[in-house]
């Protein structure tokens, strides 16, 4: 997950994200996508590359009828690389370094907007954020209720610690018994059985679940300290949100990771997506050589980025057993502070269910 803000800013999030003015829709998806195929700059994002002379150490799997593709670094520098890119008015005030464009707070304020279901909620909300980051989105989904628990993972130890010190320093926010973030990469391991163990998932498929004594499970001999003596599990998550974070999977590896997301949620439970799209800027910024699959990219530091449309997101949820409530394109014209520059920012947007027994 990417974000560019500091500590500091997070404090004045808070509240002020869910009175944010919102837009979604300031720009036409269709229009972009015309703007960025008749530009000659950016016809190497959409070409077909020759098959790879050799395997690579990841190499993604190709959709049917996909074109093969293969990394190809270009003779020319990355300052020379953006030489057509000044001759592309729209995209003129593109800076070479990549980092200046991560995700900002301004765009976090959506979250709300987007999801109005995570502070809707009438109960005691668990919500899974898979991915957490710095803990930017998990200070908008505890702002917007008390009711509401969060579990947070991510495969960094560092980000963990420097997102629950964090949240822990918000003013306003009291996360004891509400923020419960754990080390865990979602691509390689598999989600512990204290979020929503197998003998739980089993009994929620009929209607009599809720009144059944959680004793019969059994006592973990050792379980988080946020569980009771008595309690097998969390009981499974009522939200799981995916914000920027399925993008660095390889795509081979989509379907499972998003099985496994699906395992821990509970019948009739949401998963709340947002992720990159074609022609967003993301996608624009990647030079010739970082490409390295149909719509995947590898950054400069070996991690992936995949860039997502809307048929790809809804062929992987639906494969998944979810049911599509939303899917569209999130179109931003966001603006710039340091330099008052307008940006053009495009997200899929996803929300899916998992069916009720």
């Amino acid at each position: 997950m990417e974000v560019e803000e500091a500590g500091g800013e997070l404090e004045t999030a808070g509240k002020d994200e869910a009175e944010a003015e919102y837009h979604s829709h300031d720009l036409e998806w269709e229009e972009l996508k015309e703007e960025v195929e008749s530009g000659p700059a950016f016809s190497y994002h959409l070409s077909p590359f020759p098959e790879p002379a050799a395997p690579r150490r990841r190499s993604p799997r190709r959709r049917p009828g996909e074109a093969s593709t293969v990394a190809t670094r270009p003779e020319s520098s990355s300052r020379l690389h953006l030489s057509p890119l000044r001759k592309f008015p729209f995209y003129s005030y593109i800076p070479c370094l990549f980092d200046q464009f991560r995700i900002s707070r301004n765009e976090r304020r959506y979250l709300l907007k987007e999801f109005p279901e995570l502070c809707s909620s009438k109960d005691h909300a668990k919500v899974l954020e898979v991915g957490c980051g710095n803990g930017s989105t998990a200070v908008s989904i505890l702002w917007s209720s008390e009711r509401i628990t969060v579990f947070a993972c991510d495969c960094s130890k560092d980000t963990l610690e420097k997102a629950n010190e964090i949240i822990s320093n918000t003013k306003g926010i009291v996360i004891k018994d509400r923020f419960h973030p754990f080390l865990m990469d979602v691509s390689k391991e598999t989600f512990p059985d204290w979020l929503f163990c197998k003998a739980c998932q089993s009994s929620l498929g009929n209607a009599a679940a809720f009144l059944l004594d959680p004793s019969h499970h059994g006592i973990r001999k050792e379980h988080p300290v946020f569980l009771r003596e008595n309690q097998c599990c969390a009981g499974g998550m009522d939200f799981i949100t995916m914000i920027f974070t399925l993008s660095a999977i390889p795509f081979d590896i989509m379907p499972t990771t998003i099985e496994q997301c699906v395992s821990v949620l509970k019948p009739g439970g949401l998963l709340l997506f947002r992720d990159y799209s074609l022609y967003d800027m993301t996608m624009l910024l990647f030079l010739p050589h970082q490409r390295v699959g149909f719509q995947e990219y590898m950054r400069s530091d070996g991690t992936f980025s995949y860039i997502f449309s809307l048929d790809t997101v809804g062929e992987l949820f639906h494969a998944a057993g979810l049911v599509e409530l939303e899917l569209e394109y999130c179109c931003v014209k966001s603006v710039n502070p340091k330099n008052g520059k307008t940006m053009q920012r495009v997200w899929v947007h996803g929300k899916f269910q998992k069916p009720p027994s």
